[in-house]
């Protein structure tokens, strides 16, 4: 007796091994591209279906490799994982509140527009959490424009609608800007042209911060040399900010 439940217990690891084998290889290769919810969910759904394959019946039997006592465990694992890997993804990606930020104040610009500059908000000034900053740029002006934070840390914090650049239309250009930090906090507001390669810096930044939810900021010498900073200002935040986003 002894010697079958350790067959059946070596068997039902080498059938969890065998289906599971090509699962995890297949998440391997694809790591990068999953978040850890979906990671989680096919976890799940590969301990539910080694259980269900064990107890399939082929001609009046089954293989029967693993004991009740390991399958029962092993598939209510499989449910709780694919509840909670579902649960995290839609919390995750629970379309948020739509985004109604501020207008600042604005300046008077001076035509005709000789550079990439800052009309919105205006040098000191103060701002709320969640700002459309704004600005103009020249006729002959063709490379991309970003918006980089740089917050009393000295690390510089990309800024986009989603993962693009600032929108661009007709001489104007415009971006959804997000602070994060304490009332009063100075805040630089810095403005890059930028070429593709900077461009995709940038955006593949933004999406790896929004994938992991953690937005540790760029040091100076992580800024692409595609990039170049072409206006500046300073700004103050009106409130606490601290956990909005």
């Amino acid at each position: 007796m002894v010697i079958s439940e350790s067959r059946r217990l070596i068997g039902g690891f080498l059938l969890f091994f065998a289906l599971d084998y090509t699962f995890f290889y297949y998440i391997y290769l694809n790591f990068k591209k999953m978040s850890s919810e979906i990671i989680i969910i096919i976890i799940g759904a590969v301990l539910i279906l080694v259980a269900i394959v064990d107890s399939i019946k082929i001609r009046g039997t089954s293989l029967d490799l693993m004991d009740m006592k390991l399958k029962i465990p092993l598939a209510l694992l499989g449910i709780l994982l694919i509840f909670y890997g579902a649960y995290a993804y839609g919390v995750a990606n629970y379309p948020g509140q739509i985004e109604r930020p501020a207008v600042a104040e604005k300046r008077q610009v001076e035509y005709p527009v000789q550079s990439v500059q800052i009309i919105s908000p205006i040098k000191n000034d103060s701002v709320k959490c969640r700002i459309l900053s704004m600005g103009v740029y020249p006729d002959s002006h063709e490379k991309d424009i970003w918006v980089l934070l740089k917050p009393t840390d000295n690390l510089y914090y990309p800024q986009s609608d989603h993962t693009n650049t600032s929108h661009k239309r007709n001489g104007e250009w415009q971006v959804i800007t997000r602070f994060g930090g304490d009332k009063g906090e100075k805040y630089d507001i810095i403005v890059f042209e930028a070429d593709s390669y900077a461009s995709e810096f940038f955006s593949a930044t933004i999406q790896k911060w929004n994938e992991m939810r953690s937005f540790p900021g760029l040091e100076s010498d992580e800024i692409p040399a595609g990039a170049h900073e072409v206006d500046r200002i300073s700004v103050y935040l009106q409130e606490n900010c601290r956990g909005v986003y």
